[in-house]
């Protein structure tokens, strides 16, 4: 009997067993030419992989950069024959032909644009996250990005804050859910798809906690609610496979998450056991310096660095300050050595060197027929009724005359949301083109926005929209607009 059992136990362990076989030997085949190739590398080659430009437009100039080895990331740049343009530089004219990290927040869609994080999160179904994330990897991978900084999962509980859309709400258990999901969606079954691209939680960590809810700013988040609500999302995402994380502007009792190697150190490396990229915010080492923590540059190039981050967002301190620290012995060369090997492992893994351009002949993929039926799922699974007085909703077929009421009710850019930089407003169909195709003829459409535009202080028209509430049998207010579909 016991021998039976031991017998079954080892033929249910055996797929795991022949998995782990194989994803060990193929990473160890990863870690050989990562160490084959930093082996050949100068200490500037090295710092130019940590560095990430924002395109600035002028291929020419990027190309010189490029070209010498000072830049391992660009992001902002959507035309494939642009990417393919710059990774063709990199691959055949610099010296050791390492491939470029193309990056673009992508947040809830690319092209096909889903429901806000925060929309999303109101279903209450990862497979709804999961669903978007995948199709915006798919859409945004075709033109060559491989690499988002989403999802946000950043704990939000003070309604000034800001950025509280972009995330996934209060609540830690469904938000360590829904970024689990996502992560899942953008990268795949594997990074080595093409149509895979590298996830980024952020902004790790407590930047939803911001005093006052003003951006930037400190926190003072105790230990046991770090490790009770900040935390857990993170971690959720580093099970889920998340191939990069990114550092938060604010500080934590008087350390910023670029230079906190707690954070960074003690708990993603060793607790969780993370190796893909850390990567700053947006000149986030840089902003250590109105923290008070950094004097100037070069402090905040070496707290950056040996508390842990890999990869520097725009703000050129690595560059500049780095090959000097290294010179005077505050930065030693085997964490430099480190943080490239992050980064290059995560280029193997998303098969860069393998395949770095994309195919600018291939057919689009952009608001494919499942993609559009998927943003209109998640669209309508994400809509909440609080109120139905009445029973108005559906409406009834004595309903003759309906007035709509509100800026965003004929506003077709902001169907699509906040954080979408790639969305088309054509493809977005707003309230009252939606109830006009709805009903057609048999309903009269009253409309009057009201205001100029959501924020417009200037009441003139109020009174109007007032009147045509008046006059019909149903109305629907659209302050905020809704979420896209075509």
């Amino acid at each position: 009997m016991k021998t039976t059992k031991f017998l079954s136990a080892c033929l249910l362990l055996l797929p795991f067993m022949s998995c782990t076989q194989v994803s060990d030997t193929k990473d160890k085949a990863v870690e050989n030419k990562v160490d084959k190739l930093l082996s050949k590398m100068t200490l500037e080659e090295k710092i130019g992989q940590m560095n990430q430009i924002s395109s600035f437009g002028n291929i020419e100039e990027m190309s010189v950069l490029i070209k010498k080895g000072e830049i391992g990331s660009i992001l902002n740049e959507i035309d494939p024959v642009r990417v393919n343009a710059l990774q063709r530089v990199a691959v055949e004219e610099s010296r050791l032909g390492i491939p470029l990290l193309i990056a673009r927040d992508v947040i809830h869609g690319f092209k096909t644009i889903f429901p806000i994080p925060l929309g999303q999160a109101a279903t209450f179904d990862p497979s709804v996250a999961e669903e978007g994330a995948r199709v915006a990897a798919v859409e945004a991978s075709s033109v060559g990005i491989r690499w988002t900084f989403a999802p946000m999962i950043d704990i939000a509980r003070d309604p000034r804050w800001g950025r509280i859309a972009e995330g996934c709400g209060e609540d830690t258990y469904l938000t360590s859910v829904m970024g689990a999901a996502m992560v899942k969606g953008f990268q795949g079954d594997s990074l080595s798809s093409p149509s895979s691209i590298a996830a980024c939680p952020k902004h790790f960590v407590g930047y939803g906690a911001a005093e006052g809810g003003l951006d930037y700013n400190s926190t003072f988040i105790p230990e046991r609610r770090l490790l009770n609500v900040y935390l857990p999302p993170f971690e959720a995402a580093a099970n889920a496979g998340a191939a990069t994380f990114m550092t938060s502007f604010n500080d934590n009792d008087g350390i910023p998450a670029t230079g906190n190697g707690f954070i960074l150190k003690d708990v993603l490396r060793k607790e969780w056991g993370f190796e893909g990229i850390v990567v700053t915010d947006w000149a986030s080492a840089k902003e250590m310096i109105p923290h008070g923590f950094a004097a100037d540059d070069k402090e905040a190039a070496l707290k950056a660095v040996n508390a842990g981050v890999d990869m520097e967002m725009v703000s050129y301190t690595f560059v500049n300050k780095l090959p000097e620290l290294v010179k005077e012995g505050k930065v030693k060369e085997e964490t430099i050595n480190e943080a490239v090997r992050n980064i290059l492992r995560i280029k193997y893994r998303l098969g860069l060197f393998d395949h770095p351009y994309v195919d600018e002949k291939k057919p689009s993929v952009m608001y494919a027929d499942a993609h559009l039926a998927a943003a209109k799922r998640a669209a309508v699974e994400s809509a909440i009724l609080l109120k139905n007085d009445k029973r108005v909703l559906p409406l009834k077929e004595t309903v003759r005359t309906v007035a709509v009421v509100g800026p965003l009710a004929d506003a077709p850019y902001e169907q699509m949301g906040t954080w979408v930089f790639d969305g088309d407003k054509t493809h977005t169909k707003t309230p009252l083109a939606a109830i006009k195709e709805m009903y057609g003829d048999k309903v009269q459409v009253i409309f009057e926005p009201g205001l100029a535009y959501s924020r417009d202080h200037t009441t003139s028209g109020i009174s109007k929209a007032v009147a045509a509430a008046a006059r019909a049998d149903n109305f629907s207010v659209c302050r905020r607009g809704v979420y896209p579909v075509r």
